[in-house]
């Protein structure tokens, strides 16, 4: 069964423009009905008011008359569509172009009828049968292009909205940047192709997708606001030599604190991440990129005894640590620094060990 999560504008969106790719088409008008008593019209599709019963009948009638899998006949057949959508008979709109696209499986025009199918399915809030038919429409049927919008299009960016199996998404994002890279935000599609290739365990190609966003840093990611800095953080690690971790967070708190201890700005600095590594008081955010750090240890440790309390901090937990250390400078005496465990899969060797990842200015609050 497929996993989705529903995104309010994203849908309001998509009925936006189905009802644009619905007015976009000829309106059915000016045509000489002949009644036809010998045309058999099934009942279940004749409802609504007494006028809008006639209408039906109408068009039911042209329909028989019309050439199947014409452009015309198409033009009735969304007509009788777009009247039930307009009364809210989605079971009767459903059941309709469903049993065309099974009689006619060959009607060039079957993938703007599934697009209404699954268009009436989302009015019902039935999300999950609805990708099902997104999904069946790109992966089977020909595209079409009306009013200069493509059906595959519309259907991928719903489904990177409705469906959250990271597999199928991977191939979602793929066709958006492969067949639309000029009609879609770039930026986003590769930092998402990313996430979803995180999911599933793929980090070489997720290292890629991250690589190719960086061109577009600035983009807004809905849900991700420090995108920017999450993905040079990986390409930059994922690039450099990584060899100031340490296989276990004892083994860094001994050599760090014999750094200290031995007053050495060179040794302490061995042990320092040397991408990625931050400064930054306690209330700068994250993505700040002033809290980027760029300074010499030895400014601060010339001339000064540094010296650590004897256990870590009580916030420090399996995978983050920091020791209060103090004596640095007359304006900020105490620095907490900051240690974590290596999350990087792709590199076993890597992955799990510690490193000392950048530091907090001031006390704690």
């Amino acid at each position: 069964m497929l996993e989705f999560a529903v995104m309010g504008k994203k849908r309001e969106k998509f009925v936006l423009l189905l009802l644009l790719l619905i007015a976009a088409l000829p309106v059915v008008c000016g045509k000489n009905l002949k009644k036809n008593d010998s045309v058999k019209i099934d009942p279940y599709y004749i409802t609504g008011s007494p006028e809008n019963r006639e209408n039906l009948k109408d068009l039911f009638i042209l329909l028989a008359g019309e050439p199947a899998s014409s452009e015309d006949q198409f033009t009735v057949v969304r007509e009788i569509a777009n009247n039930y959508a307009k009364i809210r008979e989605y079971g009767r709109l459903i059941h309709f172009l469903s049993s065309r696209t099974i009689k006619y499986p060959d009607d060039p025009y079957n993938s703007y009828y599934l697009l209404m199918i699954a268009y009436a399915y989302t009015r019902q809030d039935s999300y999950p049968i609805a990708a099902r038919y997104f999904d069946l429409i790109v992966k089977n049927y020909p595209d079409l292009t009306i009013n200069n919008e493509s059906l595959h299009l519309a259907c991928l960016n719903q489904l990177i909205n409705l469906v959250d199996n990271p597999e199928q998404r991977v191939w979602y994002y793929q066709e958006l940047i492969s067949r639309f890279p000029d009609r879609i935000d770039l930026g986003v599609a590769y930092f998402m192709l990313g996430q979803a290739y995180e999911r599933i365990g793929e980090w070489n190609s997720a290292i890629r997708s991250y690589t190719q966003y960086l061109p577009y840093a600035g983009t807004v990611i809905p849900g991700f606001p420090n995108a920017d800095h999450y993905a040079k953080q990986q390409v930059d690690f994922n690039n450099s030599p990584k060899d100031w971790s340490f296989e276990s967070l004892p083994a860094l708190l001994g050599a760090v604190k014999a750094a200290l201890d031995m007053g050495s700005p060179g040794r302490l600095g061995q042990c320092q991440a040397k991408v990625n590594f931050f400064a930054r008081s306690w209330e700068q955010e994250e993505t700040d990129d002033s809290g980027v750090a760029d300074f010499n240890l030895s400014d601060f440790m010339r001339g000064n005894r540094i010296r650590y309390a004897d256990s870590l901090d009580a916030s420090s937990n399996a995978t983050e640590a920091y020791l209060r250390t103090w004596g640095w400078s007359q304006y900020i005496s105490t620095w907490y620094l900051y240690f974590r465990k290596i999350y990087f899969p792709s590199d076993p060797e890597i992955h799990g060990r510690w490193e000392w990842a950048g530091l907090y200015y001031g006390e704690k609050f």
